[in-house]
């Protein structure tokens, strides 16, 4: 482990109002690069002391809160990598601020002791319910402090590392995107298309969560397609298209080390695939084809078909459903998911996702004119929260 420097301050009784309590922390922002910062919180200003007292022997950034609900500033505006909270906390319960913790995508993946004075198998179980990843049982001892905190600081480095992966995947798939000025904002509809039809269908967090995160990855195997491929404005070639084929390959192979991305591996791979097994990669018909990839699938060709493209205008609702429908026929797709979809997109108007409606797209515009980022956001939150 690096070194760090101490950044500590001195106690000082809780002030009144919670907001100047975080005044009184404004000097700890100084020099916080590589350092990793505790929050205390605990309405004993001794307790807090005492803790700091039996930290200082590494170099951590300490930052401290009396109260609840002055700790959940802070946590707004700091980058926080492990909380202590006492047992006795005040205005809600220890167990309570755990889960407004646990539930916040922003602060669900901070490590979280539990201090306590009298910890029995009730106490542990609720704590445990809550979120708390440990428990420290008052007398404290020093070295199992230090040994706690260093525990819970080598989990958070670990996942630190997995998002900045993640990240830096998504990154990628959206500068693919980017490439095609022409798609707008593609990935952003296709994760609000693909999570409405989702929801519909009554899918778990869990695969909208995957329906989401395809929206942005299932065409991140592109990046590995040259461009005088992926923008040639004539005709593929047999062999053009035999590249072509190969980015839904490349992009599970790109994703994969990511074992957080595991459900999302199906909807890259299998998104080209037809009803009839006349698709790609693998030739998969019918239900051997994933739901989630048949949903990108559904969705993918839809925006496609609404946004205008340098060889194509965009078609009206109506015109993309139309096509849709003929393909479902041909034994392109999954027949019931295309009747599904037009149903559900013809409710959008009519149905509130979160807090703001999705309206159907205005063709007439190069992007779609979808008026969705709202919404988008609205579901995010909600299926990773």
């Amino acid at each position: 482990m690096s070194p760090f420097s101490t950044k500590t301050n001195a106690a000082s009784p809780a002030p009144a109002d919670p907001r100047l309590e975080l005044l009184l922390w404004e000097n700890a922002l100084e020099s916080t690069s590589q350092v990793p910062t505790i929050l205390l919180v605990d309405p004993a200003d001794i307790n807090r002391r005492l803790i700091k007292g039996i930290l200082k022997t590494s170099d951590y950034r300490i930052l401290e809160a009396a109260r609840p609900l002055s700790a959940l500033m802070i946590l707004e505006i700091e980058k926080v990598d492990v909380v202590l909270v006492d047992l006795s906390i005040p205005e809600m319960s220890a167990h309570e601020f755990c889960r407004v913790l646990k539930n916040n995508t922003v602060t669900q993946l901070i490590p979280i002791i539990m201090t306590t004075s009298f910890l029995n198998a009730e106490n542990e179980i609720a704590g445990i319910d809550s979120g708390a990843d440990d428990f420290l049982v008052k007398p404290l001892r020093p070295e199992l402090v230090r040994a706690r905190v260093r525990s819970m600081l080598r989990n958070k480095a670990l996942t630190d590392s997995l998002e900045q992966a993640e990240t830096i995947l998504f990154a990628l798939a959206q500068s693919v995107e980017h490439r095609d000025p022409s798609t707008g904002v593609h990935c952003e509809r296709l994760a609000a298309y693909s999570l409405a039809l989702g929801q519909t269908l009554g899918r778990s967090k869990h695969d909208q969560q995957a329906l989401y995160r395809g929206g942005y990855l299932h065409d991140i195997g592109k990046i590995t397609i040259p461009d005088a491929i992926l923008f040639k404005s004539g005709h593929l070639s047999e062999q053009d298209w035999e590249i072509m084929r190969q980015h839904t390959i490349r992009g599970e192979e790109i994703c994969r080390p990511l074992k957080s991305l595991a459900p999302v591996l199906p909807i890259i791979r299998s998104h080209h695939e037809r009803w009839d097994g006349s698709g790609y990669p693998d030739g998969l018909r019918g239900e051997e084809i994933p739901l989630l990839a048949r949903i990108l699938q559904v969705v993918d060709i839809y925006d496609a078909l609404t946004t205008a493209r340098p060889y194509k205008p965009a078609f009206s609702h109506d015109q993309a459903i139309a096509i849709l429908r003929d393909e479902a026929k041909r034994g392109w797709r999954d027949p019931d998911l295309v009747q599904l979809f037009a149903q559900t997109f013809e409710d959008l108007g009519a149905t509130s996702l979160g807090t703001t409606s999705l309206t159907r797209p205005n063709p007439a515009s190069p992007a779609g004119n979808l008026p969705m980022q709202s919404s988008l956001e609205n579901m995010r939150r909600a299926i990773t929260r």
